[in-house]
């Protein structure tokens, strides 16, 4: 706090002994000595700024909360995550209607609802939220759109959802779709480019990641059109190894590293750090953040890609 600096009113009517003291150097005020000023107090260094690659923490938010992600930070400062993803959203079928839907079961619908204390305290610290969409058994998937129009509807769903709830994005898993159920359509080249054209089209500015896996992941290209540049990231989807996505998007959006905090070991977590940093990619990502204390494991990686140790606020 500044201590504000008093200014001093001097009298028309000095007396000698004042007169005296100002030829001797000293400072004089009727009626009281004058303390000396004091000077304003430095303000205080900002926090270094985190350097280093994107952070990613997948939550399954039916078992855990999503602002475990904002619990961890680095001890020389900065959050530890910078993208949370709500894990997850469906992409399920209506079999009367014969169209796919975007569908949040009810442990999804409350972070979303709640999005005033469960989403924007991590907003507001700098984190990204995003929302995973997942196939869920029923035949529907990104993969099998028949026409540009059903694949726009859908991305209109998620576009609309990432408005509604102030996210900042959605990240495609082709997983458990289990194309053919239902009388869907299997995988055809054309789905999954339209698909995203029109999600990149409806929300310039957010997010749009892949988990690379699944149909989806492998068909990126239709007639002419290559949806790579339409991703912010692609990652690895396997736990505990190292696979760099095929996708053509610079090193900085990828994430070959792919880890499960508390289940992959610390010292494979260390080592797909050190190799993140040693051949220049971007991103790392983590999966299945839980409401344990987990600075140990995270420091693991966060010593490599930050030259940092983890702290935990619960």
């Amino acid at each position: 706090m500044f201590t504000p600096l008093r200014s001093t009113i001097r009298t028309a009517a000095l007396t000698l002994s004042a007169v005296t003291a100002l030829v001797l150097g000293t400072t004089a005020m009727t009626g009281a000595a004058a303390a000396p000023a004091t000077a304003p107090a430095p303000a205080p260094a900002p926090a270094p700024a985190k350097q280093g690659p994107t952070s990613v923490a997948y939550v399954e938010v039916n078992n855990n909360s999503i602002l475990n992600a904002g619990k961890y930070t680095l001890a020389r400062g900065g959050n530890v995550f910078d993208i949370a993803v709500i894990f997850a959203a469906n992409i399920n079928y209506d079999t009367a209607t014969k169209t796919a839907y975007l569908h949040f079961n009810d442990n999804v619908q409350r972070v979303l609802d709640n999005a005033a204390t469960q989403i924007r305290p991590l907003q507001q610290k700098g984190i990204k939220v995003v929302l995973s969409v997942l196939g869920n058994h029923q035949g529907a998937g990104f993969a099998n759109f028949t026409s540009q129009r059903s694949a726009a509807a859908f991305a209109h769903q998620m576009s609309d959802a990432v408005r509604t709830y102030g996210l900042d994005g959605i990240d495609f898993d082709d997983e458990y779709a289990e194309y053919g159920n239902n009388g869907t359509a299997q995988p055809n080249a054309s789905s999954f480019v339209q698909l995203v054209t029109a999600l990149r089209a409806d929300m310039p500015d957010k997010i749009i990641s892949l988990y690379n896996i699944g149909p989806a992941a492998s068909r990126l290209s239709y007639g002419g059109n290559d949806i790579s540049s339409a991703f912010d990231y692609a990652w690895n989807p396997y736990y505990g190894s190292w696979q760099v996505p095929r996708i053509a998007l610079p090193k900085s959006k990828l994430s070959p590293a792919a880890v499960e905090i508390g289940r992959t070991s610390r010292s494979t977590v260390a080592d797909l750090a050190r190799r993140t940093v040693g051949e220049g990619y971007g991103v790392y990502l983590t999966y299945n953040l839980d409401g344990s204390d987990r600075s140990a494991d995270i420091t693991a990686f966060t010593r490599e890609l930050y030259g940092s140790d983890a702290l935990y606020t619960p």
